[in-house]
């Protein structure tokens, strides 16, 4: 019964028995077909599919009624057939002609108590606004951090912009190079451009002397080469295989005015197909969960790890699989999808869909019952969707299995602080108790959900991530600088809740807490440049077109501009709530380039030639926002 699930949006699906006439339109409706009726849309919806997370039910007609019936609450998995209550009135017991069934049922279904959110499929897309002015002033801010790596630290990894020194910290290979190759095509910046260009084929991967992990190598370097090779507009119908009919990748084909420096796009690849047969032998082990850590000595070999996180295991599937499409050699998805297959059909579940965080590497099985969407498990959950984005016909199973975590984390980890009930975040989990806690690094979840909202045609996904990404948005309103902590914490009064896991506010934090509806962990005040509230916010704004997201994002980047700009460069900051920004930490991450420049710059340049599109996505964004083209 739908009172079972009050609040709750609800859909009701009719199956026709036998030929009907309805008023409508004689013989409108076909007999035999499936129809949805919803309270935001009365008017019968034909279905040709049925939307992923509906589950039909045996029907029974009603009394007097033609149709079966079929109720499915979005949020929870209460379902009944042949009854439904509306404002009261028991349908089973109405007596409806036959010629006015359905028009006397979309009547009542409209005034149903119910919410108006509905699983119909998002708008067509959406009026988008350029913002020049403001996609320039990125376009400074990424030629300024450009030219102060230039100048101090390239050809290493990373720039410290205060003492204008550099540190090796990604095993000395150019790490903000080779990420910030993917934003330089897209901005069009031919002079950076070729710079990276002609630095790529130089890069020597067989020697580093410090240790790797293939998690962080294959996003931001593997991810980085292979996306100046990736295809954004082919001609091919979505599923073919790449090595059946080559498209166009960004520096051969819309963006080919880019490069001048042919051999250095070439070397892209090569590179990449030498940096993964170094890291390959990270895979070999007794399961084919990949060891994490290598070590150069002076070949590569495993660290001897006893266990790997669901992210630094799931997250190389996109990159290992694009090389192979690439290259046509096989061997480098069939090394990742190995391993994968632990986390798609895992020997055990926290909350159907969600995993604990580690596995051991000897068998593939959970080594914890701890997890949620934070750092250790968040890109594991990002790439489900994305795989299926890349591909729909290989990858069907990673689809399946993010609808199943994303219903989850709805029913289960949706949380609203006692003082913000008008926010929600996630909480992490530990033995299937709730943990009041979040992470700057969570924030993606909200573009995550609309992405596969998006996708998957489902409105209900894209306003859940909606509602997380304006509760981000409150973690940056609310600090003295306007920017994000990297960890905080809220409380919810609900039954069972563990108060040991869940203690009230520290004193100190009381008022900041009933204003904000979080407050910052004691340990957790840097911002340490993380894109991941602006990229919820690119993906809200690429979903709905409301030009809000554009003013958030702007309002971050001014923020970020004013508190972390030091020196040669971009710093990190020591405390997000001191109006000063604390103190700079002095390190400006490889990721500045690749995801924090780029999506300020894509939400209001839009009129670049990279963007996600609401209907028919031509590329996907790696977790390092590197772009790959679809296959």
């Amino acid at each position: 019964m739908i009172p079972t699930c009050p609040g709750h949006s609800f859909e009701i699906l009719l199956t026709f028995r036998a030929p009907a006439h309805d008023s409508f339109g004689a013989g409108s409706l076909s007999p035999r077909a499936s129809y949805i009726l919803t309270p935001s849309f009365p008017r019968p919806q034909p279905l040709r599919i049925l939307p992923p997370h509906f589950r039909p039910l045996p029907t029974s007609p009603w009394l007097g009624c033609p149709f079966g019936l079929c109720v499915r609450c979005y949020y929870c998995d209460c379902s009944q057939a042949s009854s439904v209550l509306v404002r009261g009135l028991s349908l089973d017991t109405m007596r409806l002609s036959r010629s006015g069934s359905i028009l006397a049922f979309a009547g009542l279904l409209a005034q149903a108590s119910a919410s108006p959110q509905s699983s119909v499929q998002p708008a067509a897309t959406p009026n988008y606004t350029n913002q020049p002015d403001r996609a320039n002033a990125v376009k400074e801010a990424f030629q300024r951090s450009w030219d102060g790596y230039r100048k101090f630290a390239f050809p290493n990894d990373t720039l410290k912009p205060v003492s204008n020194t550099f540190e090796n910290d990604r095993n000395g290979w150019g790490a903000s190079a080779v990420d910030a190759l993917s934003t330089a095509i897209i901005m069009e910046n031919k002079d950076i451009v070729g710079q990276i260009l002609d630095f790529v084929p130089t890069i020597n991967f067989d020697v580093t002397s410090t240790e790797v992990s293939v998690f962080e190598t294959t996003i931001r370097y593997l991810g980085g080469l292979l996306s100046g090779k990736s295809e954004l507009y082919n001609r091919r119908s979505r599923g073919s295989r790449l090595t059946e009919s080559p498209g166009h990748d960004m520096l051969k084909g819309v963006l080919r005015d880019v490069a001048s420096n042919s051999a250095g796009v070439d070397a892209l690849l090569t590179q990449a197909k030498k940096l993964a047969d170094n890291l390959k032998v990270a895979f070999d082990t007794p399961s084919g969960v990949p060891d994490n850590i290598l070590v150069y000595d002076p070949k590569p070999r495993k660290n001897g790890s006893s266990t790997n996180g669901i992210a630094t295991i799931g997250t190389l599937v996109l990159e290992w699989t694009r090389l192979s499409d690439l290259t046509g050699d096989t061997q480098y998805a069939n090394l990742s999808q190995r391993g994968e297959d632990y986390l798609l059909k895992p020997n055990e579940e926290v909350f159907p869909g969600l995993l604990g965080t580690d596995v051991f590497i000897s068998n593939g099985t959970f080594a914890d019952r701890s997890g949620g969407w934070n750092g250790g498990t968040d890109s594991f959950y990002e790439y489900l969707i994305k795989m299926w984005v890349y591909d729909q016909k290989r990858f069907s199973l990673y689809k399946d299995r993010w609808i199943a975590a994303a219903d989850s984390s709805i029913k289960f980890l949706a949380s609203n602080p006692s003082t913000r009930p008008d926010l929600t975040f996630l909480a992490a989990y530990t033995n299937a108790q709730l943990r009041f806690v979040s992470t700057h690094l969570a924030c993606f979840d909200g573009g995550n959900f609309i992405l596969g909202g998006l996708v998957l045609k489902e409105q209900k996904y894209v306003d859940f991530g909606i509602k997380l990404t304006e509760a981000c948005r409150e973690t940056y309103k609310q600090t003295a600088t306007r920017i994000g902590p990297e960890v905080f914490r809220w409380f919810e009064d609900k039954p069972g809740i563990n108060t040991t896991l869940n203690p009230q506010p520290p004193a100190n934090d009381t008022e900041f807490y009933n204003r904000a509806g979080f407050w910052i962990r004691s340990d957790g005040g840097s911002y340490v440049l993380r894109p991941e509230v602006i990229e919820s916010y690119y993906y809200a704004y690429r979903a709905t077109g409301d030009s809000k997201y554009q003013d958030w994002a702007w309002d971050a980047f001014l923020a970020i501009n004013k508190t972390c700009s030091a020196g040669s460069g971009f710093s990190s900051i020591t405390n997000v709530n001191d109006p000063k920004g604390g103190s700079f930490d002095d390190f400006q991450e490889s990721f500045w380039f690749a995801e924090v420049m780029k999506y300020s710059y894509l939400i209001q340049a839009t009129d670049a030639k990279v963007q996600v599109d609401v209907a028919d996505n031509k590329f996907v964004f790696n977790t390092e926002a590197h772009p790959f083209s679809v296959a």
